[in-house]
């Protein structure tokens, strides 16, 4: 007041305390009060009990309808490694200033021609050759035991080996066990019709991924972030690349092989010389171990025609399966990425047993690209850390 007396203050609100102050829950501090009390909800068993029962089922079902398309996933992944094996080709058409839809054509013609070729003059004898193998494994396995080689294998074992050998020829020669070894007439001509209808797959999806692979590669590299897009664009070049020249080199060095067991056979007067190639191709195709397995192969088949030609045909092959690795093979891969022998042979191993025969030829350029990775990703960066 004016008078000088000071009138009583009106009375304020306390300032809250930290210990009294009252606390607004906001919407978020709700939102997980709300998941709080969810989640609360799993220590009643029967909750939890139906959850993963849920759970599990939802991991059966995924897994039974990824193994109703294994197949499929098959045709696709041969598809694919077909593609990266055919887009060097292509890419050395394009250096040459030929366009890609162009030089695809040419490609697929140009196969197309040479397959139509190689089965117009290989079938017919190969088919009289498989059919002169069976009606011969009786003349076959009497010449055998005629042998020196036989007599002395029947005196370390014993008189047994000759009835061995005969329970086999019956076992062999007769066309019921055959059958019922194979599943039926009926199976195998479902197995050959579906091994074709699987090959026509194959191809229309390989023509398919070479045409549209710069857009899948592009795709791909769209989901790296943007400030990472040159370095992952690159590294999926130097993949895709080394893949193709891999399986372009693999089957390079398979056909070499066809070609010296078919001369090998010819020349040392070996049975079914043409079979044997087709044979050798197949078997060779797998990295590494594929040699050797024909090496045995096709000196244990040799044994039962001429012991000495066995033994120069195994020889000779040797000598070659040496030339290969030290000279073929750094010259036909030199542009593929290069691992150390004791992962080639873990990863061919570690994917013929998971997928065959698929699994066996994409084992080795799968590890090169891990390798890849860990080299230009996961190495620089433990390096940058101090």
């Amino acid at each position: 007041m004016t008078d000088g007396v000071s009138s009583p203050s009106t009375p304020t609100a306390p300032e809250p305390s930290a210990d009294s102050a009252v606390v607004v829950a906001s919407p978020a501090v709700a939102s997980v009060r709300g998941g709080r009390h969810f989640w609360t909800h799993l220590d009643s068993p029967f909750v939890a009990g139906f959850l993963l029962t849920l759970g599990g089922l939802a991991a059966l079902l995924l897994g039974l309808a990824i193994s109703n398309i294994s197949t499929v996933i098959i045709y696709i992944a041969f598809a694919m490694f077909a593609a990266l094996g055919l887009d060097p080709i292509i890419k050395w058409f394009a250096r040459h200033n030929v366009k890609r839809p162009w030089a695809i054509t040419i490609v697929f013609f140009s196969f197309a021609v040479v397959l139509v070729g190689l089965l117009w003059l290989v079938i017919p004898t190969l088919v009289d050759q498989i059919t002169s193998f069976f009606t011969s494994i009786p003349d076959t396995i009497r010449s055998f035991q005629r042998t020196d080689f036989f007599h002395w294998l029947e005196g370390i074992f014993g008189a047994g080996l000759g009835t061995l050998v005969n329970d086999i020829q019956t076992f062999v020669t007769n066309p019921t066990n055959i059958a019922a070894i194979s599943g039926g007439l009926l199976k195998v001509g479902a197995g050959i019709a579906t091994a074709i209808s699987g090959g026509l797959i194959v191809i229309v999806l390989t023509l398919y991924f070479v045409a549209s692979l710069p857009a899948i590669k592009e795709s791909l590299t769209r989901f790296a972030p943007a400030r990472n897009r040159v370095k992952v664009r690159d590294m999926t070049e130097q993949i895709t690349d080394s893949v193709g020249s891999y399986l372009m080199g693999m089957v390079i060095l398979a056909f070499f092989n066809s070609i010296i067991a078919f001369l090998l056979h010819l020349f040392l007067g070996l049975p079914f010389p043409l079979l044997m190639g087709v044979i050798a191709f197949c078997i060779t195709i797998i990295p590494l171990v594929g040699p050797v397995l024909y090496w045995i192969t096709g000196t244990v088949l040799a044994v039962f025609t001429s012991p000495i030609a066995a033994l120069t045909f195994g020889i000779i092959y040797l000598i070659y399966i040496q030339i290969e690795a030290y000279v073929l093979t750094p010259r036909v891969m030199s542009k593929a990425i290069s691992i150390p022998g004791s992962l080639v042979v873990i990863g061919a191993l570690i994917g013929g047993t998971l997928l065959g025969l698929l699994g066996a030829l994409v084992a080795v350029p799968v590890t090169a690209s891990i390798l890849l990775i860990l080299k230009q990703v996961f190495i620089p960066r433990q390096d940058a850390k101090l």
